[in-house]
């Protein structure tokens, strides 16, 4: 309990120098994890970046088995068959023949007893696939230039917008990787929802960039520690509001995809809650062990924060100093609340004969003439 206290009022005092360490290390072997995944697997790209019909069949009836059999005779066994909801079957295919689409979507009516009218296709060609991808990568890359822009001018430091692009890359990257290991569907959705989760990312880290901000002069001025337990100081004194921010976000998430999805049957707000819940996620942690330890490590290098370090070197560290400091003014503390002893003495001075520290000499009054 006392430690959740501490937590509440900001006063822990973790140490997130040495979590750090295995924080960027575990951030490197996803890292390399997701890459492999999209080399290997690639990702399950949707109709509208790959181009091609989709048909979508209200039937109960038809597996997805039964659908493939359908379709096997018209060279259309590879297509992707996806069940949504209960009564509903969609089949995507890359072909764009108005003849075939026509001679599949008649032979679905067939095995489902509907009426070909009934089928609803959706035709999109490659082209417009290639311009959607192309303004998703517009708008990432203008997004990176207006938050570097905005850290660099606002916190007037280059090295947090390095730090805050540094776990941005990361988060896409694994959020991309998550999505290929799943094969979990890429839509337009999705990349609205990515948008979605870096601008909440970037919340995060320039709050803890704010509060490493108002701690700078503690290191600057005051020389008591190095710039990098400063950072982790910062990062205690905003972790519970970093821990509120990210469960306020993340329920809203859960039940669009618990109710939304789940209860309700809505596909496109599962694309979405799927991808937010995700870069949520992946969005605090970078928050704290990537985007910090990043500017940390610049600043460190720099040379006042260098000098700094240097003096410090041969002092006690971390807790060791933190100690020390504690314990001399706790001894400070006690020194000038301790009364004098009874040998005659108060504050260093000698009293007359006959007094003690206990029985001061009382006032003497001035006699009239």
């Amino acid at each position: 309990m006392s430690g959740l206290r501490r937590l509440f009022r900001g006063e822990n005092n973790y140490d997130f120098v040495r979590l750090w360490r295995y924080g960027l290390t575990a951030s490197a072997a996803m890292v390399v994890l997701s890459v492999g995944l999209l080399l290997l697997r690639g990702l399950n790209l949707g109709l509208d970046f790959e181009g091609g019909t989709a048909w979508d069949v209200p039937t109960s009836s038809l597996s997805v088995s039964e659908t493939r059999d359908v379709l096997r005779p018209l060279g259309e066994a590879e297509s992707k068959i996806q069940t949504v909801g209960t009564d509903l079957v969609r089949v995507q295919s890359g072909t764009t023949d108005p003849a075939k689409i026509q001679e599949v979507r008649q032979a679905l009516a067939g095995a489902a007893e509907i009426d070909a009218t009934q089928i609803a296709v959706t035709t999109v060609g490659p082209s417009w696939g290639n311009e959607i991808s192309n303004k998703a990568l517009r708008a990432l890359v203008l997004f990176f230039i207006a938050v570097s822009l905005y850290i660099t001018f606002a916190l007037r430091d280059w090295r947090m917008a390095v730090g805050a692009l540094v776990a941005v890359v990361h988060d896409i990257v694994i959020s991309i990787g998550v999505y290929s290991l799943l094969q979990i569907e890429v839509t337009p959705a999705t990349v609205i929802a990515f948008l979605t989760i870096l601008g909440f990312s970037l919340y995060d880290t320039v709050v803890v960039y704010a509060r490493i901000k108002d701690n700078t002069p503690m290191v600057s001025v005051a020389g008591r520690m190095t710039y990098t337990e400063m950072a982790s100081l910062s990062l205690n004194q905003v972790l519970m509001r970093s821990i509120n921010t990210s469960l306020t976000a993340v329920l809203p998430v859960l039940s669009i995809l618990v109710v939304g999805s789940l209860i309700f049957g809505a596909t496109t707000l599962q694309e979405f809650g799927i991808a937010l819940l995700i870069g949520l996620l992946v969005g605090v942690y970078s928050s704290i062990f990537v985007a910090t330890p990043i500017v940390a490590y610049l600043n460190e290098r720099s040379p006042a924060y260098r000098t700094v370090r240097e003096r410090l070197a041969s002092k006690p560290t971390g807790e060791p100093r933190r100690a020390a400091g504690r314990k001399a003014a706790a001894a400070t503390v006690a020194a000038a609340e301790t009364p004098a002893a009874d040998s005659g003495t108060t504050s260093g001075k000698k009293l007359p004969a006959g007094y003690s520290a206990s029985h001061p000499p009382r006032p003497r009054k001035n006699k009239r003439r």
